[in-house]
């Protein structure tokens, strides 16, 4: 027998907002979180310029010295995050520290700044003098997971998930799977990312950012527009708590909406190119996990990054499984690609859509590109009252990942 699985928790740190509520406001509103990155100056070959932060926050006097000594930057982010989803669940330490309540958490890197003090010194200088003892626990992979599970003395399982874009996407899969089957009665679950040029770098090399809008930023990235140029890299994070249905409602917990189905394939084809018949056999799996038809969800918010082919073969995908004009839109030009941290972001979007009666529009998507395929591309904030909502992320590595989600009531 499974269970019924529910979110009660939600929070986040983004380019658009530090708050859940914040961030919503600026969906609503249609607000640009992406700037110029002039800390990017010292590179300079660097073509795309933008970024998407999460300024005004100031993590490293809000902890203290004895609890950040082992967190750079990405996981100050997810313990923030964290503290606005444990507080909205309710969770005290009697439940956290029950050895029934897991962590599903990563980042696509860890903290690369910390990585640069520590190697860059070490590499030119080929000294030790000077060196920071804890600094590998803030660039190990899993400094995410780990410093979150110590900080809030999590005792249950605890699962690093480490998948580029997909990352959050499957630390929620997962989280719902283990809760679904009876391993855990709650889990903390997301992803986090920290801005480092070392990133900007690398999709720049990949010749895959946006680099035509260096001079007005809120007009990039641009998900299935006829002028997207590439992406954006940002940082944020988010974490939503999952819990059994029947323990939420006996602690007496207020669901928020219920996770119905989860899916996730690999294409086993291309590095760096997500193909149409692997995304869309992880949207059919959510479906089918959930014993949902597709013409019920009413919403699809994409992965669509902004780049070329990337969001061709993605709406090419989406139409070939729902075969209509399904309301679609990509949350990425609100605040750029969030890479680890987007997933769990649009999850609580999608949420926010489902309980407060909203369609998210996809920012600066003015034409849409003749070669996407039919969508019903969502182009300004519609009112409305989804019950189904289905929301995707894609990886390099061929990752795919999408959850289903249901409105409660």
């Amino acid at each position: 027998m499974t269970r019924r699985v529910v979110i009660t928790g939600m929070g986040t740190a983004c380019p658009i907002g530090h708050s859940v509520d914040a961030m919503i406001e600026g969906i609503r509103g249609g607000r640009s979180g992406v700037r110029y990155m002039s800390e990017w100056d010292i590179v300079s070959d660097l073509q795309g310029r933008l970024g998407g932060n999460v300024d005004g926050l100031e993590l490293e006097k809000r902890y203290p010295r004895k609890k950040r000594r082992t967190m750079g930057r990405v996981a100050l982010l997810a313990t923030y995050a964290t503290e606005e989803a444990v507080a909205q669940a309710g969770l005290g330490s009697e439940i956290i520290e029950s050895g029934r309540c897991g962590l599903a958490y990563g980042s696509t890197s860890p903290s690369n700044q910390s990585m640069e003090d520590f190697c860059g010194k070490l590499f030119t200088d080929h000294t030790m003098k000077g060196l920071d003892g804890t600094a590998y626990l803030k660039f190990m992979t899993h400094t995410a997971a780990a410093n979150l599970s110590q900080y809030f003395n999590v005792r249950g399982r605890i699962v690093p998930v480490n998948s580029a874009c997909t990352t959050s996407t499957q630390a929620i899969g997962y989280a719902f799977e283990a809760i679904q089957h009876g391993a855990q009665d709650v889990m903390i679950c997301g992803g986090s990312e920290e801005q480092h040029y070392a990133t900007a770098v690398t999709f720049d090399l990949l010749m895959a950012t946006s680099v035509r809008f260096n001079q007005s930023p809120s007009q990039s990235p641009r998900p299935f527009d006829a002028r997207r140029d590439g992406l954006v890299v940002a940082e944020g994070a988010a974490t939503v708590v999952l819990e059994a249905e029947e323990h939420a409602l006996a602690r007496g917990a207020t669901p928020l909406a219920e996770v119905v189905g989860y899916g996730t394939s690999c294409d086993g084809r291309h590095m760096t190119a997500n193909s149409r018949d692997g995304m869309r056999a992880s949207m059919q799996l959510a479906l089918d996990g959930a014993g949902v038809d597709p013409n019920d969800v009413d919403y699809v918010c994409a992965h669509a990054t902004a780049t070329d082919i990337g969001d061709i073969e993605e709406s090419h995908a989406t139409y070939e499984l729902f075969e209509r004009a399904i309301p679609t839109a990509s949350l990425k030009g609100h605040m750029g690609h969030t890479l680890a941290a987007c997933g769990a972001i649009e999850t609580i979007a999608c949420v926010r859509m489902l309980q407060d009666g909203f369609l998210a529009a996809s920012h600066n998507l003015e034409e849409v590109d003749p070669r996407c395929a039919p969508l019903g591309y969502v182009r300004e904030l519609t009112e409305a009252s989804p019950s189904l909502v289905l929301t995707n992320n894609f990886a390099f590595g061929g990752v795919n990942a999408s959850l289903l989600l249901r409105r409660l009531g």
